[in-house]
C-alpha cells in the first residue's frame, strides 16, 4: 500500500469512534480502506458504502478543511451503496 493509505490509516484509527458498519474509502491512484467495528485497515473488501475521491479531497476530509457533505454536493466526494451507512461514518469521524 501507498504511505498516503497507510498514514490515512493511522489517522482514522486515532478519530474513528464506535462504527458498527462497513465502508470502504478509495483514494484515486492510491488504494484502499476499510473500516468496520475494529478499526481502519488498508484492505479492498466488500462494504456497506463505498466513499471515492481525490488524495486532496480525502486529506481535507481527515484534517477537517473539507466539509464531507460539501464535497459530495460538488462531486469531489462519490458515494456507492448506503447513504445511512455513509452518515453513520461521517458521525463517526467527527
Amino acid at each position: 500500500m501507498s504511505k498516503v493509505v497507510n498514514a490515512a490509516v493511522e489517522k482514522l484509527n486515532e478519530k474513528i469512534g464506535s462504527f458498527e458498519s462497513t465502508a470502504k474509502f478509495v483514494i484515486e491512484d492510491e488504494g484502499s480502506i476499510m473500516i468496520d467495528e475494529s478499526g481502519a485497515r488498508a484492505a479492498d473488501d466488500e462494504a456497506e458504502v463505498t466513499l471515492h475521491a481525490s488524495r486532496d479531497t480525502f486529506e481535507g476530509i481527515l484534517d477537517g478543511s473539507v466539509n464531507p457533505a460539501t464535497a459530495f454536493m460538488t462531486g469531489k466526494l462519490k458515494i456507492d451503496g448506503d447513504m445511512g451507512t455513509a452518515m453513520k461514518l461521517g458521525q463517526a469521524l467527527s
